[in-house]
């Protein structure tokens, strides 16, 4: 059987990276499309009808949407190389929380950091390092989140790490001297191949935000 497999993604999409991520994390080829979000594909609006958003895994014609479902897909269908979650039933229970964690928490609180002034930026600023301060406790001394396997927390989260630079540059403050244990953690995660040839280099979101800025009217 053929194993065809696109992804349609936007570069700097810490929710695509997770992506990237783990199909690299097994070995897969896959096709890489660019989309333009403000001209979405055909193939985008037909393969996510629902939430017509990237990024959207396409596997043998069949689509999978919604990041962090992709990684746990990619984790069963390619379940021979690089377990990505635990096989214990109360450890997978715990790694599905905490990036539930991540994704009903983080994408929001990031978003008032560059993407705010004042008042609400202020509150962003606290909200955001209180819920990396939460992470952080939750990794501890780890090397990874579930220990010494780079898995399914360490991918849900990875991706907002190219985008720290900007959360500081906008936000004026430092990560490393509020979360070090985090920031180590991260760098770690970079020393993957996968990883690092996932995320783009931190310089080319701090322009992308940039110009998001200019068009938002904070700059």
């Amino acid at each position: 059987m053929a194993n065809e497999v696109i992804l349609l993604d936007f570069w700097p999409s810490m929710f695509g990276m997770r992506t990237r991520i783990a199909l690299r994390e097994k070995g897969v080829e896959f096709e890489y499309r660019e989309e333009d979000l403000r001209n979405k594909s055909p193939l985008l609006l037909q393969m996510n009808p629902v939430h017509k958003k990237i990024p959207v895994l396409i596997h043998n014609g069949k689509s999978v949407n919604e990041s962090i479902i992709q990684v746990q897909y990619i984790d069963e269908v390619w379940s021979h190389k690089n377990p990505l979650l635990p096989s214990d039933p109360y450890l997978k229970a715990q790694a599905r929380f905490w990036a539930d964690f991540i994704d009903k928490k983080m994408y929001d609180a990031q978003r008032k950091v560059w993407a705010t002034k004042g008042e609400e930026q202020e509150a962003g600023k606290k909200e955001f390092i209180e819920i990396l301060k939460t992470l952080e406790t939750e990794l501890g001394d780890k090397p990874y989140f579930a220990g010494d396997d780079f898995g399914y927390v360490d991918i849900a989260l990875i991706g907002y790490y190219t985008w720290f630079p900007a959360y500081e540059k906008y936000g004026n403050f430092s990560i490393e001297s509020e979360c070090p244990k985090l920031i180590a953690w991260a760098k770690k995660c970079l020393e993957r191949e996968t990883v690092a040839k996932s995320l783009p280099d931190p310089e080319k979101v701090i322009g992308f935000v940039s110009e998001l800025r200019k068009r938002f009217g904070l700059e």
